[in-house]
Order: C-alpha cells, then structure tokens, then sequence
C-alpha cells in the first residue's frame, strides 16, 4: 500500500515560539493544540475538510453535518482491503474504546474509496464486525472522489479490470470536530494507546 501522498511541509505554515506561546505566522492567532500537534500541514489546517455527501451503511445521503455530531476519527479505506484497512480501523476502534474509559466519546468513521464494490450493505457489514459504533460510509464516484479531495488522501485502483483489485490509498487517520471540521492527521505507526493519548490532549485542550 502506498502510504498518503499528502505533503505535510513544516516550513510551509511556519509556527514560531514566542515568550512559551506559539503562534501561526499566517494569521498571527495562539494555536492552543499546539503542544499536542506533531506536525504542520502544508498550505494550513482550514485546506484539510469541508462540505461533504455520502451515502451511509442504511442507504441514506448525509452531509458533514449528519456525519460529524460529536469528535471523530476518519479513515479513507476499502472493506476488500487484505492488510493495511483492518488493522488501521481495529486500531482505530480500540482507540476509541480506551478514550471511553477515560470519559472521552469519541466515534470511528470509515470512508470507502471503492465506489465499484462498496455498497451500504457491504459498510454495514464491515463496521458491524468492527466496533458496534463505527459509521461506515460510501457513495458514488463522484461523491467519494469528493470527499477524497476535499480531504487531500490518495487514492488508485492498480487493475479495473480485475474482479479482485487492489487499491493502493493514504493510511492517515483524521480527528474531525463538528462544526470545526479537520483538527489533525495521525498515522498509521501509532499504537491504539499512543494514538488514544494524542486524541485526548486535543480533546482536553479544546
């Protein structure tokens, strides 16, 4: 799988620390996540989300607003993923079960890029076996192509004409707030533990 070709450039939205508060030089305004960020994205934050339409595990067209009600965790994958889409998202879900047990509701979202084979029944059954709280969510091509650009991940089928393809997609994994929208981007190397207490200093901190 190849990992996200989404370029996180720490020169681009350069932060300086100044008198132990760090600012963003593009706007001059204090990030207060700033001692949980582990990296700046190029272009900015506001560049990683937005408007979205798709298609939930139950048939139904839903928007960002239906979708994010409460700080959830994103992933962009496909359920005939072999490797790379089970063990992120059962990280992600056991992330989600340690932050419950600290007081922290958190809901696991999965995202197919495989608008060929993914239907809502197919989500269904996915997140169904996963973590009896994940939204599983798919949609047309051009509402997952969407939903992908608007999140800045990767993605591409290596052989259409093959029943069984493969495709190769980003592995990061996103915190999204309502109404905010993108917070950070994790990856795929963190254990659930590590990646729980990265989603907690956010969630503490705002």
């Amino acid at each position: 799988m190849k990992t996200s070709r989404i370029a996180i450039l720490a020169g681009v939205a350069v932060a300086a620390v100044i008198g132990g508060t760090l600012f963003v030089t593009m706007g001059g305004e204090p990030d207060v996540y700033a001692e949980c960020r582990s990296g700046a994205v190029a272009g900015g934050s506001e560049t990683i989300g937005g408007p979205l339409e798709l298609v939930s595990e139950t048939g139904e067209t839903v928007t960002d607003k239906e979708i994010f009600t409460r700080p959830s965790l994103l992933y962009f994958g496909y359920t005939y993923c072999p490797d790379v889409c089970p063990l992120d998202t059962v990280r992600n879900a056991e992330a989600v079960d340690i932050l419950k047990e600290r007081g922290h509701d958190v809901q696991p979202i999965f995202v197919s890029v495989d608008f060929g084979r993914d239907d809502a029944q197919s989500m269904a059954d996915f997140t169904y076996n996963l973590h009896e709280d994940m939204l599983g969510l798919t949609g047309s091509e051009e509402q997952i192509r969407a939903a992908s650009k608007a999140y800045r991940t990767y993605f591409s089928i290596r052989d259409p004409e093959d029943e069984y393809y493969l495709i190769d997609h980003s592995t990061f994994t996103y915190l999204v707030y309502p109404e905010t929208g993108f917070v950070e981007y994790f990856r795929r190397e963190l254990t659930p533990d590590q990646l729980a207490d990265k989603v907690q200093c956010f969630l503490e901190k705002g």
